[in-house]
């Protein structure tokens, strides 16, 4: 059996029993964890950037910067291999037009919000400008859902060619640290290997966690030590260096793996598979209670940095997930589910595995 085989990802995983749709838990917390940490990534430093100053929180921000996106990348790839295959319409359905809808739609949403301000510094005319821009410079928080579809049509493009010629290929652009100044490009050389990885070594993914479920003790001490020399890289800032980096992505992300894996097992803090569940909603709309929230924090002064950071974090996670039952209730229901006017395939009954988009 090959690594990236369709059998090796659809037989290994158990999923959870008493579901409406058939996902893997510890899948589920794995994202719960990395939508988290993007949160938390966004508020600190939004934050501080704004006070002029940091708080306690900056140390959770740094520690997770070399694997906080390298396994959310990875994860994104987990379960390419079931659908890879399928014909290019189906295919570009699922994988570009999906994405392509959400960013163009939030995109909007999120520029509308910003535009007073944009033009209270130049001019209306600018603005325009700067949101046709948006569409070939990813705006905001949303360049992770602009670059997915990217690595999506690159790995099928890429389909018959030496998967490990494409791995080493996206290592060394990882390890070349480029920076042109386009997001797009150099968030592709820095994570795209990632991604790859996430397809092309699902099996081993999924012995890994199997691993640790079966031996908790021992995944404990893995993570322990992990923790340490992470921390220790961090600190030093020899995470930074080529290889090292690469490194750090990949032993961060098998840790957050070894984590979703141990908290499904013992079904603790269930609120993290719940954000996993809906990583998508909450990566959408988080962006504005974030904001309101720090506003008015930062302007009653009751607080200090670290805990303003810590409860802008927390608004931005519940925010999203208020607002998009509010969509709901509303039967706005647009802004989180692609309507049928924008399927370009036929919509077929959910697979046996949910997919971590």
């Amino acid at each position: 059996m090959t690594p990236n085989s369709t059998s090796a990802v659809a037989e290994r995983p158990m999923p959870r029993a008493g579901s409406a749709t058939s996902r893997i838990d510890w899948v589920d917390y794995a994202k719960g964890i990395c939508i988290v940490m993007v949160v938390m990534m966004h508020s600190v430093l939004g934050v501080e950037a704004a006070a002029g100053q940091t708080g306690f929180m900056h140390w959770l921000v740094m520690f997770a910067k070399p694997f906080r996106m390298p396994d959310f990348f990875l994860i994104s790839g987990l379960f390419l291999a079931v659908v890879i295959d399928r014909d290019w319409r189906t295919y570009l359905d699922r994988k570009v037009v999906h994405f392509a809808y959400f960013y163009v739609l939030w995109v909007t949403i999120q520029f509308g919000f910003k535009a007073p301000s944009f033009a209270a510094g130049s001019n209306w005319a600018h603005v325009g400008y700067l949101y046709l821009q948006s569409f070939i410079e990813p705006f905001g928080t949303l360049w992770f859902i602009y670059l997915l579809p990217i690595f999506f049509l690159v790995t099928k493009l890429t389909r018959g060619a030496p998967q490990l010629a494409i791995f080493a290929g996206g290592a060394l652009l990882e390890m070349a640290h480029v920076a042109t100044g386009w997001t797009v490009i150099d968030e592709f050389c820095g994570r795209f290997v990632y991604f790859y990885a996430g397809y092309w070594l699902a099996a081993y993914v999924f012995a890994l966690s199997d691993r640790a479920r079966v031996r908790p003790s021992f995944a404990l001490m893995g993570l322990a030590l992990w923790a340490l020399v992470n921390g220790g890289l961090v600190i030093t800032g020899f995470s930074e260096w080529p290889l090292i980096s690469l490194a750090l992505g990949f032993a961060g992300a098998g840790a957050i793996i070894v984590m979703g894996t141990l908290l499904a097992r013992v079904q603790w803090l269930n609120f993290l598979r719940y954000c996993g569940e809906h990583s998508i909603v909450i990566y959408l709309a988080f962006f504005l209670p974030m904001a309101t929230t720090r506003t008015v924090l930062l302007r009653s002064g009751l607080f200090d940095i670290g805990t303003v950071s810590l409860i802008v974090t927390v608004a931005g996670l519940v925010g999203a997930l208020v607002i998009w039952r509010l969509a709901l209730a509303l039967r706005a229901n647009f802004l989180f589910e692609r309507p049928a006017a924008f399927w370009i395939a036929p919509k077929k009954p959910a697979p046996v595995l949910q997919a971590a988009e």
